[in-house]
């Protein structure tokens, strides 16, 4: 099994923010490019939260450093609130609790009800109270009954729960939403970021060069290093779901931290990764969750609820790519 590791935790994703990342040619303008000035493009603020690092990269002369407090701030009070890790948090007080409603931030309810909604859209495909069985195969804290999320329900400021077994696991879309909220923070201080969470990441407005931000979607195969493909998101939130991140090996076989509600075991099969395009990191990061689990049946799923999708499918040849919704059109 392995060690404890943060839950909100997961690296299939790379911020390209500089300019040696660019891989088109740079529009033309009257003053040469920065990069050929000799003067940085971005300026970069980084910390630590959820077991991962974050990364806030501005264009250079916004003084970015100004934002490390309150962003750490932020996430310390999301990490307060749902981490299962800790005994003290709302998730783990709900999941203690005798069957019935306890009392939570309107944060954790938003967020419960967002689990749920991605739950019941995949047909449980995303399944928020899979907790026992993640803990199970070494992977997470939660312990109690391996139910189903239909027995959860969430108001405006509570959880309920139909049995005292039921358990909540925001983990499969907790980072997205913290995600959010600093983008919500980010943005009220300047249009133009590019905000990397633990490989999950949000951008906006453009890179100091007049391009779009650009990303990397990482190779899922473990052993192999490099990027498969490059990605500009424009205005919206990037996630992925794949073994790599999280995952060891029995046998010669992957096991991986995201469980298959259906089989009640970690998901198999030779899909390496899902990545999810969408307008907020809540949803890119749940549907992510929720395709990867549905393996072969992810991208009909995809298709079915418009999603913007990459998924990599490992064969015999190599890498095979399924793409729905645009994201096609966002590849650079």
């Amino acid at each position: 099994m392995t060690p404890k590791t943060a839950c909100l935790r997961r690296r299939d994703l790379l911020a390209l923010a500089g300019a040696a990342a660019a891989t088109a040619a740079l529009p033309a303008r009257a003053e040469a490019p920065a990069i050929l000035r000799g003067a940085p493009a971005t300026e970069t603020v980084t910390g630590r939260a959820f077991g991962t690092e974050w990364r806030v990269t501005l264009p250079a002369g916004a003084d970015a450093g100004r934002l490390g407090a309150p962003i750490a701030d932020l996430l310390a009070g999301i990490d307060r609130r749902m981490s299962p890790w800790r005994a003290d948090s709302e998730v783990s007080r709900f999941n203690a609790a005798p069957r019935g409603a306890v009392p939570v931030s309107p944060d954790t309810a938003a967020v419960a009800r967002a689990a749920l909604a991605v739950a019941r859209a995949s047909g449980g495909a995303f399944d928020p109270a899979v907790g026992p069985l993640v803990a199970r195969w070494g992977f997470g804290p939660i312990r109690g009954a391996a139910g189903a999320w239909t027995g959860l329900s969430a108001g405006e400021d509570e959880l309920a729960k139909d049995d005292a077994g039921l358990t909540f696991d925001p983990c499969g879309i907790a980072k997205g939403h913290a995600l959010d909220r600093m983008a919500d923070l980010v943005a009220a201080q300047g249009g133009d970021f590019l905000i990397d969470l633990g490989g999950e990441l949000r951008a906006a407005g453009r890179h100091p060069e007049g391009r779009d931000w650009r990303i990397g979607i990482e190779d899922p195969r473990p052993g192999i290093e490099g990027l498969f493909a490059r990605l500009a998101p424009g205005p919206r939130a990037v996630a992925t779901s794949g073994r790599r991140a999280q995952g060891y090996d029995i046998g010669g076989v992957r096991i991986g931290h995201i469980i298959d509600p259906a089989s009640r075991r970690p998901a198999a099969g030779r899909l390496g990764s899902v990545t999810v395009l969408a307008a907020t990191g809540l949803a890119a990061d749940g549907w992510a969750t929720a395709l990867f689990a549905a393996g072969p049946a992810g991208p009909d799923m995809a298709r079915a609820h418009g999603l913007s999708a990459l998924f990599l499918v490992e064969t015999d040849a190599g890498l095979a790519p399924i793409l729905t919704g645009d994201i096609a059109d966002r590849l650079v």
